[in-house]
This record gives structure tokens, C-alpha cells and sequence, in this order.
């Protein structure tokens, strides 16, 4: 399905979204008349301070290819059809806490949040099941995440990219996601009689 990257941010953004509004400390009160509004967005970090967000910026940035899987043969889906193998791809997200200094934010805030993703997305790095949004819901598909480091020069040329100043952000990596073929099944006839002595090898 083309549709595998929607279906993946919003599955980790709905994971994600729920965990932290149900955090008892980012959804406090910051004075009688004031309440946090914490989101988790799509959106780049750059486009959640010009919208004046608070919350987390879960932005994709990046698609690639895995090597590893570039080589997978077709699939069987019944006795007579094969199926070209699909796109199997990495998806790596850069995962920014947003604060507002109308909200009380501040870089202890930022700390907060982002620890709270990072406890959530360690204790539970595979979403599955019950936790697929979208397209995926009813799949066997799985998400698997994982921290992955950033250099400073990849840093600076994301945020660089970005045309923001700098805020504290981590980077995940989330695989597998496979984009189905848009070519049709092949259909093969099956091998109905062996022949054994076309394929005797003598010394």
C-alpha cells in the first residue's frame, strides 16, 4: 500500500499523543487560570512556534531504502500467483519538544517531554496490533523503533534546513515500512509432472 507512510507517522503520533496527555505533569495546571495544551503534530518544529504550538514536533525527514531487503523474491499469494515484492523503506523521524513561554515553557519542559518520549518509545519499541492506525489496522505489520545518533554536521544541516534556531531534538529511526508494487500479480503455471531423469547427474 502507498499509503504505509501516512498510516506509520500516525501510528507513532497517536502512540505517543495519548501517553502524554495522560502524563499528570505535562497536563497540570501551570497557575488557576492557565493550562498546558500539549500536541504531538506532524508539522516541523519551525511550523509548531510560528503556530504558536506546545507539544511535540514529530517530523519525517527522511525516507530511505533498506539494503538489507532489496533483493527479496517475489511473493506467493496463492498456488498459481506471485507478487513482485514490495519498497521496503526506513523512516527516520526528528522528534523536537516545543515549549511556549506564554505556557510557562522553558527548557526544564523540554526536558520533560523529551524524557517522557524517550521512556515511552524504550519500554515500547515495537507498536503493533491494537496500536496501528489507518491502513495498518487489522495488519500483522510491525513497527520497529530505535534511537539512532546524529553528528553535529547532520544536526546543524537539518535545522540549517529547517531555517529555525536550534532546539533540543532526538532522532528515531522506524522500519520496516513497505510500499506494496503497483504491477499486477504474475500469474505462473505450476509444476505438474517431475521428470527425474532430466535431472540425474552422473560422474
Amino acid at each position: 500500500m502507498y499509503q504505509a507512510l501516512n498510516a506509520t507517522s500516525k501510528t507513532l503520533r497517536d502512540y505517543l499523543r495519548t501517553q502524554i496527555l495522560a502524563d499528570t505533569f505535562l497536563n497540570a495546571p501551570t497557575s488557576p487560570w492557565n493550562m498546558r495544551s500539549m500536541v504531538v503534530t506532524l508539522n516541523t518544529p519551525t511550523e509548531m512556534v510560528d503556530n504558536s504550538q506546545e507539544g511535540l514536533s514529530l517530523w519525517l525527514y527522511r525516507v530511505v531504502r533498506d539494503p538489507e531487503r532489496l533483493n527479496d523474491p517475489p511473493r506467493r499469494v496463492s498456488a498459481v500467483t506471485m507478487r513482485p515484492p514490495p519498497l521496503p523503506l526506513r523512516l527516520h523521524y526528528l522528534i523536537t519538544p516545543i515549549t511556549s513561554r506564554d505556557n510557562a515553557g522553558d527548557p526544564e519542559t523540554e526536558q520533560y517531554v523529551l524524557g517522557k518520549v524517550l521512556q515511552l518509545l524504550h519500554s515500547k519499541s515495537t507498536l503493533s496490533g491494537a496500536d496501528l492506525r489507518d491502513e495498518f489496522v487489522g495488519s500483522d505489520v510491525e513497527l520497529r523503533i530505535r534511537l539512532e545518533t546524529l553528528n553535529v554536521d547532520e544536526i546543524t544541516r537539518l535545522w540549517d534546513a529547517l531555517e529555525g534556531s536550534y532546539q533540543l531534538c532526538v532522532s528515531y529511526e522506524v522500519s520496516l515500512v513497505n510500499i506494496d508494487s503497483a504491477l499486477e500479480p504474475e500469474t505462473f503455471t505450476p509444476v505438474e509432472v517431475v521428470l527425474p531423469e532430466f535431472g540425474l547427474i552422473t560422474s
